[in-house]
């Protein structure tokens, strides 16, 4: 107790004596410590920052209030405010790849907000020897996967993507690998290809050369297992080397349908006969081509009764059915009961997708209880679809749908960089389908709903032209001035300039009113906006004359009719009298066939793309086929592919 006495008494004369001496004697200000100010953060508002600047004499910790200041106002969303402040220190600011980089990476998302993403881009290039923190790389690499992405350019989004996963800990690397996956699932084969041997980004080429043998063996799994590890023994330090995509390692496990008795369900009698037949010479054609004498191929008429057809398949052996055709027999065979849609069979060991082959077929009731049976529903291709269906591993659903064929238009346009499309649609039920599937696809990627204006046959067509370009409302407006003003004026018609594009929803006789219509009420003050309409709208026997009338015209259609070949001179041979409609029937009944090897590897693997002569195929996990169809234009005289 003593010892602590004392010392307090200590430490309160020290205190005593150092106030009585500061009293009577002047000592140097203490200097405060530096703050170091930090760009990695943004904790104040854009006044506070610039405030902080206004008052800093540091001219490198100015320029940090300034960038921080320029960050503050994005976050605000005030873009041009941010890039006015940027600006401000553009010419002089301190020569520091740290803050470089900042001031280049904010005027970017500037830009972004205010201008174009390629401007953005533009600007946004580091010099590949600057020294910078992992954070402000990742940044970097981040916003130009981003704005690669908002451009559509996939591949150059996974470029930038496989550069930022280096600097990333291991669990965010892996969500940005599962990225670069998905991006890498829409783009073909030969797409990929083109980019597998990028020597100055082994990263991305390894992602790229995975892609494209997943796509193009995943059909066969001994081939898949082959060419990935041979890819793996050439890459062991790629990120997918050490785990596989899960979607990829699925369709290693995921055996292929190998049906060799095949049953074709279709109406063969009675009024859609004809439809049918056309189906049926498709699946034949592709038969006799590729002469595989091991396949059994039978067809069973649906006219009385679709459940009917099916059990006769079922009762013939049926390892995979295609049809049937009919939206009514789809719906159908969808309402059976499960003991009815059900195949028992012995238990050979055959894999688990589904497919039997051993041909014995029994009623799942009769079958002795000693006997090892294996229950398994039959594979199916349906060749319609319907808006209700129960989902099922083994069942998929390939339709030649206009509404399907909007969609696709749709992002045809957005990747073609319009922003204001204009649709003229006619007045029937498919036109409406088609008009409303293209808005909900424009407003899913554009969040903004697209204009549509409906028209009738004959002189209301003209009309319905007219009021959707402005032109009347301009021809008023011009009456009006006229007819208070003397002495009269001459005045042109001014259409609208607000729109970019026009999407023609018709059937093809109203198209050879329908162009000529839009050419002529487009005012000479402004210039003609691309014109884009449907397979639907095609002219039969495309003429040169015809071709020159639609000139600039760009037309979605089955790839297979839009190049011409030695096959389809052969069906115009064989079959003079059928027109496009029926031709692109007989190649959904070629591509129904060629699918069936392929369904199974297609839904275990998302990006897994069949290029068919209907279109590029691909399923959608709930077993439909996606069709993306081609494009031409037409061009002096001549329809020509894009």
């Amino acid at each position: 107790m003593l010892k602590r006495l004392n010392t307090t008494k200590f430490i309160s004369i020290a205190i005593l004596s150092a106030i009585l001496f500061g009293c009577g004697t002047t000592t140097a200000p203490v200097k405060p410590e530096k703050t170091e100010v930090s760009l990695t953060t943004v904790t104040k508002s854009s006044s506070q920052y610039m405030a902080l600047a206004a008052n800093e004499k540091n001219k490198e910790t100015r320029d940090k209030y300034v960038l921080l200041a320029a960050h503050a106002f994005i976050n605000e969303g005030n873009g041009n405010a941010a890039d006015k402040t940027l600006k401000s220190i553009a010419q002089d600011i301190t020569q520091k790849p740290e803050l470089m980089a900042e001031h280049i990476y904010l005027s970017a998302r500037a830009l972004e907000m205010i201008s174009t993403y390629d401007h953005a881009l533009k600007i946004l290039d580091y010099p590949s020897n600057w020294k910078l923190p992992n954070w402000q790389w990742v940044s970097y690499y981040q916003l130009k996967a981003h704005l690669y992405q908002l451009l559509n350019q996939p591949i150059d989004q996974v470029r930038q993507l496989s550069l930022l996963s280096q600097y990333l800990p291991t669990a965010e690397a892996y969500e940005v690998n599962d990225t670069i996956w998905r991006s890498l699932q829409p783009i073909n084969e030969q797409t990929l290809l083109s980019f597998s041997n990028d020597t100055s980004n082994p990263i991305f080429a390894g992602w790229v050369q995975l892609a494209y043998i997943a796509k193009h063996y995943a059909i066969d799994p001994n081939d898949l297992v082959r060419h990935l590890g041979s890819w793996q023994q050439l890459n062991p330090n790629h990120p997918a080397a050490a785990k596989l995509p899960t979607d990829l390692e699925k369709a290693l496990n995921t055996q292929p349908y190998q049906p060799k008795n095949i049953a074709v369900l279709l109406p063969l009698t009675g009024p859609r006969a004809v439809v049918a037949n056309t189906v049926k010479q498709g699946i034949l054609a592709n038969y006799m081509a590729t002469g595989d004498d091991s396949v059994t191929l039978n067809f069973f008429d649906t006219a009385t009764g679709a459940q009917g057809a099916y059990q006769q398949a079922v009762a013939a052996g049926a390892e995979f059915i295609i049809g049937p055709l009919l939206q009514s027999e789809v719906e159908q065979l969808q309402n059976m009961t499960s003991e009815s849609a059900v195949v028992t069979s012995v238990d050979t060991g055959a894999s688990s997708n589904g497919v039997t082959n051993t041909g014995a077929v029994t009623n799942t009731m009769a079958v002795a209880p000693a006997t090892s049976v294996v229950s398994k529903t039959i594979p199916q291709l349906y060749l319609n679809h319907i808006d209700t269906f129960t989902a099922d591993p083994d069942k998929f659903f390939f339709a030649l749908s206009p509404t399907d064929e909007a969609i696709d238009a749709a992002q045809r346009l957005y990747n073609d960089g319009i922003e204001q499309p204009l649709l003229l649609v006619s007045n029937d039920a498919v036109g409406r389908r088609m008009a409303e599937s293209f808005n909900t696809q424009w407003q899913t990627l554009t969040n903004t709903p697209v204009e549509i204006h409906y028209y009738d046959r004959g002189d209301k067509m003209k009309v319905t032209v007219q009021k959707a370009l402005g032109v009347i409302d301009s021809k008023e407006r011009i009456a009006r001035i006229k007819a208070i003003l003397t002495p009269k004026i001459e005045a042109d018609f001014r259409s609208r300039r607000d729109i970019d594009a026009i999407y023609m929803i018709s059937a093809s006789q109203d198209l050879e009113l329908l162009k000529p219509f839009i050419d002529v009420n487009f005012s000479v003050f402004a210039d003609p906006v691309p014109l884009y309409t449907t397979s639907r709208s095609r002219v039969e026997g495309d003429s040169r004359e015809t071709a020159e009338e639609l000139n600039n015209l760009t037309i979605s259609d089955i790839p297979w009719l839009l190049s011409p070949n030695s096959e389809t001179q052969m069906v115009n041979e064989l079959w003079p009298s059928w027109g496009n409609s029926r031709k692109r029937l007989f190649i959904m009944g070629y591509d129904a066939l060629d699918l069936v090897g392929k369904l199974a590897q297609m839904r275990a693997l998302p990006g897994y793309q069949f290029s068919g002569r209907s279109g590029m195929l691909s399923v959608l996990p709930d077993g439909t086929i996606n069709r993306q169809l081609s494009w031409g234009r037409y061009q002096r005289g001549n329809l020509r592919p894009l």
